[in-house]
């Protein structure tokens, strides 16, 4: 983003079947632990896929707490996707110190929050409400507790930000549109401060038939739910559906430096493509993926070989993890040597529009300890992976200065973010 402002990361928030704060979200991935489990919210016994990786109950030692940060009333009146969404906003303005800022502030302040799917389990639920019941018994909160846009409305009435009030919808790429989205209305002077994200919740009995029939999720490991998302291994059969949220606070950079804030990162490239070949299988020659990459690191102004880190879009289907190393591969070429790659979806599932968010701060989190985050069940890696580092079952010290994030959703939509350390 030559010419224009700079923008850095202040503040981070996360929701995750591995915890519902940042700390203890890494601190369990880097510990190779799993989020994944049969399913709770219903009986799947009968559905294609039983299992998924569930943000857990407050009572659980790493479970979510919405009284935290969410009135009890909103709660009530809204899907999941919305409280996640709500609270790690909350979280990430509390880490960057902007809870309180002035009238001036805050209308420079703004919010990009999106979701692949919204409130799902809403839609779902009050369906068979008006079925059963008639119109008259459908909640008067149905609609403005399922929409999208609602979780960056709810944070900005709750924080009172008056800013830009967007909120991308695309499919699973939604979460890393939203921070490229986010840093380009700061870098282009439209606000000083975005929080940034994307949130999701549709393990319910529709969206995992929905998905199932589809055939897009792993069905192979019910009584070993722990070891279906493999992403790369010659075993894997789909992915594993995750939930939660994850949204961090961009700010221009003198902004934050006169305050004295603390820095984690700089948002220095952002590429977005479409492949512009089918609803759901992504081009079979991986050009939209390549191309994203390609513009994300060309906006970036690093070299190939700057790059420490790669978190993969990996989401553990047979098809998209080949093609997208091959697009890696393709792009890197002998600078993908000093590289190591990794999915996180093998520890908590594909977040769906949540995911960019999240694998954002995963990356943010591997530069400030210079460490990697593994890929959990790589056991018998398909003959592609051969000389890539994708960081097979435990976590990699090793020197973190720059990394590239992928998130590519269906429709063919596909947004790269480059960060870097300051």
């Amino acid at each position: 983003m030559k010419g224009m402002r700079r923008v850095v990361v202040t503040g981070l928030g996360l929701v995750t079947p591995l915890g519902a704060d940042v700390e203890t979200a890494w601190a369990n991935i880097i510990a190779s632990k799993s989020g994944a489990g049969t399913i709770t919210r219903f009986d799947a016994t009968d559905f294609q896929s039983n299992y998924a990786c569930e943000v857990k109950p407050k009572d659980h030692e790493y479970g979510f707490d919405a009284g935290k940060r969410v009135d009890h009333k909103i709660q009530r009146q809204v899907d999941p996707f919305i409280v996640y969404g709500i609270d790690a906003a909350g979280q990430a303005l509390e880490d960057a110190g902007l809870t309180e800022m002035s009238e001036a502030e805050r209308f420079r302040a703004g919010c990009s929050i999106g979701s692949g799917i919204g409130g799902l389990p809403g839609i779902e639920s009050e369906s068979l409400v008006l079925a059963a019941k008639g119109p008259k018994r459908v909640s008067p909160h149905f609609v403005h507790g399922r929409l999208i846009n609602l979780i960056s409305g709810q944070v900005s009435i709750k924080y009172g930000l008056m800013g830009p009030n967007h909120a991308v919808v695309t499919a699973c790429s939604t979460g890393a549109h939203s921070i490229g989205d986010a840093a380009r209305m700061i870098a282009m002077d439209d606000a000083d401060v975005m929080l940034a994200g994307g949130a999701e919740s549709t393990v319910c009995p529709i969206g995992i038939a929905g998905f199932g029939q589809a055939r897009a999720l792993s069905t192979g490991f019910r009584d070993e739910p722990w070891r279906a998302s493999r992403p790369w291994d010659k075993d894997r059969d789909g992915f594993v559906m995750g939930e939660g949220a994850g949204v961090v606070v961009l700010e221009e950079y003198e902004r934050a430096k006169a305050r004295g804030a603390k820095i984690y990162a700089e948002v220095i490239g952002y590429g977005l493509s479409g492949d512009a070949y089918h609803v759901t299988a992504p081009h079979p020659e991986g050009s939209g993926a390549f191309r994203s990459m390609e513009m994300a690191m060309k906006k970036s102004g690093l070299a190939l070989e700057d790059i420490d880190y790669i978190n993969a879009h990996g989401t553990s289907t047979p098809l998209g993890d080949e093609l997208e190393l091959g697009a890696v591969r393709r792009l890197f070429g002998d600078a993908l040597n000093g590289v190591s790659m990794s999915s996180t979806k093998s520890a908590i599932g594909h977040l769906l529009g949540g995911a960019g968010a999240v694998e954002s701060i995963f990356c943010i989190l591997a530069m400030r300890d210079s460490i990697v985050p593994p890929t959990l069940n790589l056991d018998n890696p398909s003959d592609n992976c051969v000389g890539v580092d994708l960081v097979p079952h435990v976590a990699k010290k090793r020197p973190v200065k720059a990394v590239l994030n992928n998130s590519f959703g269906f429709g063919g939509t596909n947004a790269s973010l480059v960060m870097k350390a300051i």
